[in-house]
């Protein structure tokens, strides 16, 4: 007994678009309501097409093969038929309605972001991400973590090679979280494809966009705007937490900040400073400047041997804090808090044979941000 056309068609689809999902083929199914809404409607869609085309390439070969002038087929005259143009130009339209009634009620949700449990901030930057959790005294900066000895050949690619960072944006599950994305320099795009979030971030503007997560699980991205040298270097990982989880993460998070800020009243030790300056280097600077200081002329100077720098200790400590108008040198300001800008302009004036012995206090960095 045969199966209805109809039972086999529903399977053959069924089978072919797991078979696409698992090979790569097909967008993410994702981990959200609306990401799951986003791929129902792309399938719907692509599916219609697909009948479409069925039917059209199928009339079009069936003619060329039944018609054929090797069968003595003689070409009708007739100049125009009111019926085939009503038809034509009916059913299309009626096509398109029935695409736009769907498209219409997913892109409403999109752009539904209100009632949030959660206000986040990302903020693009060459090259990295920037997150604020608006209302909770908590910001911090994501940036690649895969070693540059991957990236030059000179060790064997990780796991996640280029899809790693240092501090990923953590997130609830079930709460819904709306974003406000924008940039310090240029245009970036925040993408996560099992989230269905790719959302531009655009200097002097903001942008929303939002999220419901209803699986934990580590979700991973990149920048998907050509932003730069360092395009490729932007990923963006995101941790779903269930929510006890991450009111307790939060809770330390929000401590660990406010033991930082008492930090800036601290007189540090010189070894202190150029421990934790290497790690903000690395982080932060080395993308520019190289790991070692060298840097890449023209638009990065080498720091190493930088004799103007060594010489002029309030020009670099300006410089890193203010940046240096109209070129790629940025401010970091609002980036980096007084520690951390205070312990990376200590290392860069003695590491490499540097060697000044000058020691930043955060308190000095922290009373230069407020003039």
């Amino acid at each position: 007994m045969h199966l209805p056309w109809r039972w086999l068609l529903t399977i053959t689809c069924a089978v072919s678009c797991s078979q696409a999902q698992a090979n790569g083929w097909n967008m993410p199914v994702g981990v959200t309501d609306l990401s799951r809404d986003i791929y129902n409607l792309h399938m719907t869609i692509f599916w219609i097409c697909v009948v479409i085309g069925l039917i059209v390439f199928g009339a079009m070969f069936y003619s060329l093969y039944r018609y054929r002038h090797a069968k003595g087929a003689k070409p009708a005259n007739f100049h125009e038929n009111t019926t085939v143009e009503v038809l034509w130009t009916a059913i299309p339209i009626l096509i398109l309605i029935g695409m736009a009634v769907p498209a219409t009620a997913t892109l409403k949700k999109m752009y539904d972001t209100s009632d949030a449990d959660l206000d986040v901030m990302i903020i693009g930057q060459q090259w990295r991400w920037r997150y604020e959790y608006l209302g909770e005294d908590v910001a911090f900066n994501s940036n690649m973590s895969t070693p540059w000895e991957q990236i030059h050949g000179e060790e064997e690619h990780g796991e996640h090679y280029l899809l790693d960072v240092d501090e990923p944006l953590v997130l609830p599950i079930n709460r819904k979280v709306r974003f406000l994305m924008t940039a310090d320099d240029v245009i970036h795009s925040w993408w996560v494809p099992e989230l269905a979030v790719k959302q531009d971030t655009i200097p002097g503007f903001i942008n929303e966009n939002w999220v419901k997560i209803n699986e934990p699980g580590i979700y991973r991205g990149q920048c998907a705007e050509l932003c730069g040298v360092n395009h490729g270097f932007m990923p963006v990982v995101v941790h779903a937490m269930e929510e006890e989880e991450f009111d307790s993460w939060l809770a330390e998070r929000k401590e660990a900040q406010e033991q930082e800020a008492m930090g800036v009243d601290r007189e540090w030790e010189l070894d202190d400073l150029m421990a934790r300056g290497e790690s903000v280097y690395r982080a932060i600077c080395s993308s520019c400047h190289q790991s070692e200081g060298q840097g890449a002329l023209p638009a990065f100077p080498a720091l190493a041997n930088n004799q103007p720098m060594i010489d002029d200790f309030d020009w670099h400590l300006d410089v890193v804090i203010n940046g240096v108008s109209g070129a790629a040198m940025p401010a970091f300001r609002s980036t980096l808090n007084p520690v951390e800008l205070a312990a990376v302009v200590t290392y860069t004036r003695n590491a490499w044979g540097n060697d000044t012995g000058d020691v930043v206090q955060p308190a000095l960095v922290a009373e230069k941000i407020a003039q």
